[in-house]
């Protein structure tokens, strides 16, 4: 059974890449006092996190001022992988709530014959730090790769089979 993590006032939500483009790993972080809460996820989970957040803010009331420090704080080590993500803005607390799932296996832990129960977390952020978040998220994924302009996949370094030429030759070597 993994950790899982009630956040109901965060200090820091942030997302960051670690590793070279290509090769890079991509965290959602909460920093709440001491307690810092770092998660793996994919690029492209970032990239819709950030596009909803966006999203979510610009129909509530304009946020105050955004917070600055967005880095992300070491070390970074996961405590798991998201698998699904969701966000809703609560008007009671008026705080935007992010819920994230471990990403877990169908199968049951066979030596004890108990089903493994996946973690979880509940952050709940400001709207001036999902406003942050987004802008700051967004900016993290479009760091990376350039896209290829025929296919819109990444280029990579080393070469680009690209798939609007059927993988035939390297328009970009």
């Amino acid at each position: 059974m993994s950790p899982s993590f009630d956040l109901p006032d965060v200090d820091l939500f942030t997302t960051g890449a670690l590793g070279p483009p290509g090769q890079r790993v991509f965290y959602l972080q909460a920093r709440a006092g001491t307690r810092v809460v770092s998660l793996r996820l994919e690029k492209t989970q970032v990239g819709a996190l950030a596009q909803y957040l966006g999203g979510l803010i610009s129909d509530l009331d304009a946020p105050g001022p955004l917070p600055t420090e967005l880095d992300l704080v070491e070390p970074v080590v996961a405590e798991w992988v998201i698998g699904s993500l969701s966000a809703a803005y609560d008007d009671h607390v008026d705080r935007v709530v992010i819920v994230a799932e471990e990403l877990v296996g169908d199968e049951d832990d066979e030596a004890s014959g108990v089903a493994l129960v996946p973690g979880n977390a509940q952050i709940a952020v400001t709207r001036e730090q999902a406003a942050a978040f987004a802008m700051h998220a967004a900016r993290i994924v479009e760091s990376g790769r350039p896209p290829c302009p025929l296919c819109g996949n990444p280029l990579d370094p080393r070469g680009h089979a690209c798939a609007r030429l059927n993988g035939n030759r390297n328009p970009y070597p």
